[in-house]
């Protein structure tokens, strides 16, 4: 059974809503306190300005947001209040294309990064044995400081 406009992704009764509620309801954070605490903390700006949690967030406005090594900018499409699927969530905003190609750029560089220390480790490949850190220290031991 469906009531009124929740089949609806954006909640056109909306004028404005928490950055922190968006966050979470987009789905770029798994909760509340982790969206709030990364806005209190400068990972989220509107406008490249710092904001606080309980700032309105309203349609089109673009927002960058940091999260570990992945960074976005998004242009708010739509409103909502609660969770929903994350198709559904994804059409909340729409990714910029600089955006888009330098997390590609850098998922890439790290993607390179890991099979290069791979290929240079030789036979060290994950995580090393007590045989192989043994070996590690041995030649550390041996090198001029």
């Amino acid at each position: 059974m469906s009531t009124g406009g929740s089949d609806a992704v954006d909640d056109p009764a909306l004028e404005s809503i928490r950055i922190d509620k968006w966050l979470w309801a987009a789905r770029f954070f798994k909760t509340r306190s982790l969206a709030s605490r990364a806005v209190s903390g400068g990972l989220v700006q509107i406008a490249e300005q710092r904001v606080k949690a309980s700032r309105r967030l309203r349609r089109g406005e673009t927002v960058h947001i940091r999260r570990g090594t992945q960074a976005w900018e998004v242009l708010v499409r739509g409103l909502r209040e609660q969770r929903r699927p994350a198709p559904e969530a994804q059409t909340l905003y729409e990714e910029t294309p600089e955006s888009i190609e330098r997390r590609t750029s850098e998922q890439a560089r790290r993607e390179q990064a890991r099979v290069r220390r791979e290929r240079a480790n030789g036979r060290f490949q994950g995580r090393p044995t007590k045989r192989d850190r043994r070996a590690l220290e041995r030649w550390r031991e041996h090198q001029p400081r």
